[in-house]
């Protein structure tokens, strides 16, 4: 019972595949980009790409993306940030961010 808890957990950390110009350069290098959980910390994303893709990750770095201020009829409001992992597999290894499930 544990286990399926811990392993909800995990799926709950990892939302979509960042895809971006730059993201396709960083493919290149055996890197890609995710969009995580908030309260996501490096060991839950790299627990979570191992257990979906079954793949053996090297590094993981987080970014927060500060939200962006934005007007709209002399109101002002501002967009949602969020967090994204770039995460290093090792040599050999690589996940198919573009393919449905």
């Amino acid at each position: 019972m544990n286990d399926q808890v811990k392993n909800e957990k995990l799926f709950g950390v990892i939302r979509a595949p960042h895809i971006s110009e730059k993201t396709a350069r960083l493919g290149e290098h055996n890197q890609y980009v995710f969009e995580v959980a908030g309260d996501a910390d490096k060991a839950n994303v790299k627990a979570a790409v191992e257990a979906m893709f079954n793949v053996k990750v090297v590094a993981v770095n987080l970014v927060n993306v500060h939200s962006k201020t934005k007007s709209f009829r002399s109101r002002v409001g501002a967009r949602k940030g969020w967090r994204k992992a770039y995460v290093r597999l090792s040599e050999g290894q690589t996940i198919d961010v573009t393919a449905k499930p």
